[in-house]
């Protein structure tokens, strides 16, 4: 259990129990809407999600018509996604694997990899290598739709500590650290119950400029067609998040 990487120890309930109040219906509502505004692609075509989570953006994108598959490492994640789409009647192809393995050729008209999820495997070979496959499971000229972290918002806002406090007692203690050489953001969390118990994680995120990731998806055949500070379509700046629209190379 020690030598699990940090992504697949905490991708449970403690993940949700810390997110999931930053992250209300109304918000995947907007979030969805917006994506289907980037894709401009007509209901029936094909969507890969892409360390889908439990579902919150390939549920909604199901409900509008599009043929979805949900992807990810979580079998805790993928169990509350199957659970919520046969409540809501939808049918959902739920895919557990590593994100390095996705086990689809020319099989998309888009994958979307959406909150934060890019970076998170441990150096930027692996991180070309996801690029790789999402160019595989793409179609010839297939959209891929990345939301990420941006670098030079990261180092502007960067603070050495956090404290969340939640309505029901719980303290989220988070100490940050900016790894510079690796350009990673390495964040230890530690969870305080009410009654005293204390549980903590850890996280390590690869924190990429534009430059990078534009440059990481040229050399696996994915052009970039746009970019953007939010998926809303705002300017990209240096206080935004960073959203990249590519396209296969047909």
């Amino acid at each position: 259990m020690s030598d699990m990487p940090w992504y697949q120890k905490f991708a449970d309930a403690d993940y949700l129990r810390i997110y999931s109040p930053f992250l209300p219906p109304e918000r995947s509502t907007r979030e969805v809407a917006n994506i289907a505004r980037l894709l401009q692609l007509a209901p029936g075509s094909s969507i890969l999600d892409l360390c889908c989570g439990h579902g919150r953006h390939t549920i909604p994108l199901a409900q509008q018509g599009y043929r979805m598959t949900g992807l990810d490492l979580s079998p805790y994640f993928l169990q509350r996604a199957q659970a919520e789409a046969e409540t809501q009647n939808l049918r959902v192809r739920w895919v557990q694997s590593d994100m390095r393995h996705i086990p689809f050729t020319n099989e998309f008209d888009a994958v979307i990899d959406v909150f934060t999820s890019f970076g998170y495997l441990e150096n930027e070979e692996e991180d070309l290598e996801v690029l790789r496959q999402v160019q595989q499971a793409l179609k010839p000229g297939g959209l891929f739709l990345l939301e990420t972290v941006y670098q030079v918002r990261v180092v502007r806002t960067f603070s050495p500590h956090g404290i969340i406090r939640y309505d029901d007692g719980l303290i989220v203690l988070e100490e940050r650290r900016l790894n510079l050489p690796e350009s990673r953001n390495e964040i230890n969390i530690t969870m305080l119950y009410p009654d005293g118990r204390r549980t903590t994680h850890r996280q390590s995120i690869r924190v990429y400029t534009l430059t990078e990731l534009r440059r990481m998806l040229e050399s696996v055949g994915i052009e970039v067609q746009a970019y953007y500070g939010d998926l809303d379509g705002s300017a990209l700046t240096v206080d935004s998040r960073m959203v990249i629209l590519g396209k296969k190379r047909e």
